[in-house]
């Protein structure tokens, strides 16, 4: 008769497994995708090393379940930001706006960090997803009608694209230590996302608001 695992054992399988990819975002955040090696990560969820390579058997797959955990959490924050095709839109940007800002040791990781080609195209499944919910979220509000017409296949990577390069890019200024000044950066880039997308009175209609920055790089 075959083994069937018991639901304690799925269930410690499944903790063990999230603390792994937990342990390997904390490094990532800290040190970069240069830091994500088995070894760190298996220390820092306190198991053996080789325990980690039963769950994933190279940094490349330990690498994909990472971005795939951040981009699950980027991902449900950005869709649940706010009701309504256009505040929707708009929250979502200042959402993934803030959460860049606040986190961007891991942003940089996630995105632009040079990194092996085998653990970039791994990556590329973050900047996909978010580009696919910018695209959602521009299409909802031209079938609202509170958008001008444009190719939301066009817009949602450009959009992105802007944004990466105003919070993390090479030539983007260092993150403000105030919260102040971090949150005025959100609502800035926030207004020009909208504006490039053709709402032009954004910041009069309250579709500019304060955001909540989450805790900075290395914070659960």
């Amino acid at each position: 008769m075959p083994y069937r695992r018991t639901e304690n054992v799925v269930r410690r399988l499944a903790a063990r497994h999230d603390a792994i990819v937990a342990a390997a975002c904390e490094i990532a955040a800290e040190s970069g995708m240069a830091g994500v090696q088995i070894a760190p990560v298996a220390a820092r969820a306190g198991i053996a090393t080789g325990t980690v390579y039963r769950y994933f058997p190279s940094k490349t797959e330990l690498v994909a379940a990472l971005v795939t955990a951040v981009t699950e959490r980027e991902s449900a924050a950005a869709s649940s930001a706010a009701p309504g095709p256009l505040s929707g839109l708009a929250a979502a940007i200042t959402t993934y706006a803030a959460r860049t800002l606040g986190r961007r040791r891991l942003a940089v990781a996630l995105v632009v960090e040079p990194v092996e080609p085998e653990v970039d195209r791994g990556r590329a499944f973050y900047r996909q997803t978010l580009v696919a919910e910018f695209e959602k979220l521009i299409r909802a509000a031209l079938e609202a009608g509170r958008l001008p017409d444009q190719d939301a296949a066009l817009a949602a990577p450009a959009l992105l694209g802007a944004l990466i390069e105003g919070l993390i890019g090479p030539r983007a200024p260092a993150a403000p230590a105030d919260p102040g000044q971090a949150r005025a950066r959100v609502q800035m880039l926030t207004l020009f996302a909208l504006r490039a997308l053709g709402v032009v009175d954004a910041r009069a209609r309250g579709l500019v608001v304060q955001t909540v920055m989450p805790e900075p790089d290395g914070a659960a």
